[in-house]
């Protein structure tokens, strides 16, 4: 039986009476891009706390690279490299030290760490501020230094918690270009996010969690035919009720959250035509995408 990157099963996690996993389990292959898909405090990265051996599990069972975890997650942290949520770069050395103090915690030589340099700086896009300081680098630049420098062993897999939180989208695209370029050489990917574009994009598969269960897997663009299979009207404005009476013969189904009615149909240009010159009115008509995948198997918008 070939050997899974990760394999969860039945795993669930709890702090007092909060349950955060509930019985959670799916399966990682090799060389693919898993993505964790949920709103703040789904259980996204408490999972990935357990994969990496640092939050205890309270049942269940999790193997990384064929390795039981936390049992013997020292040879299953050797093939991982993390990426954090929040970088923890310290500031007062170059880009350089960065680099050679986080080679050295993997016991690289000085000769290795300075091998592999010149192509890491390369793939960060950061080759002219090799001796800049870390404070004086943008957001951006420090998101791709901690990815450069999480690659510095040349792991075989990614963890990555939000990867790009907090990143303009320029630097966000940038992100995704250097993520992409590393699964075209075969690194596996585990990524947390909240950012369904992130996910559409990158991910081969998604796990979407909702209150630490999962309540969808799948490849997006399957589970975006699956469970919604048309277009979307966004309607802001007016009287729920009146809106759906009049919209509704066109629809496939309607949600409501907040001040939006979000209208699944396969007759957009009908939907729009009906409300056309109502006042106070602001439709959007788009094609479908993860967000409402969460919407239609949650009843509530993705909170980020």
């Amino acid at each position: 039986m070939p050997i899974t990157a990760i394999n969860l099963e039945g795993v669930r996690k709890s702090y007092g009476k909060n349950v955060v996993v509930d019985d959670l389990s799916f399966v990682v292959t090799p060389g693919e891009c898993f993505g964790l898909l949920g709103p703040n405090g789904a259980g996204k990265s408490t999972v990935t706390r357990m994969i990496l051996g640092i939050a205890p599990l309270d049942s269940g069972s999790i193997n990384v690279f064929g390795e039981p975890v936390p049992a013997r997650v020292r040879l299953a942290r050797s093939r991982i490299g993390v990426v954090t949520q929040f970088d923890n770069l310290d500031s007062e050395f170059t880009v350089r030290e960065g680099l050679i103090v986080f080679g050295r915690y993997f016991g690289m030589s000085a000769r290795d760490i300075k091998a592999v340099t010149p192509s890491l700086l390369e793939f960060a896009r950061l080759e002219d501020k090799v001796d800049a300081r870390i404070a004086t680098l943008s957001g951006g630049m420090r998101r791709r230094l901690s990815l450069a420098r999480a690659l510095i062993n040349n792991p075989e897999m990614l963890v990555m918690d939000e990867p790009t939180t907090g990143l303009d989208p320029h630097a966000r695209h940038l992100i995704w270009e250097r993520l992409r370029s590393l699964l075209a050489k075969g690194k596996t990917i585990l990524m947390t996010t909240h950012f369904m574009e992130e996910a559409e994009r990158l991910c081969d598969r998604v796990c979407v969690l909702d209150d630490g269960r999962r309540i969808a897997e799948g490849r997006p663009r399957v589970l975006i035919q699956e469970q919604i299979g048309c277009n979307v009207v966004e309607v802001y404005g007016g009287n729920p009720r009146e809106l759906r009476a009049i919209i509704g013969p066109y629809a496939r189904h309607i949600e409501a959250s907040g001040e939006t009615l979000y209208c699944y149909t396969p007759h957009p240009e009908q939907v729009c035509l009906q409300l056309l010159g109502r006042s106070g009115l602001r439709l959007l008509q788009r094609p479908p995408n993860l967000e409402d995948v969460f919407l239609r198997l949650t009843g509530h918008e993705m909170e980020r």
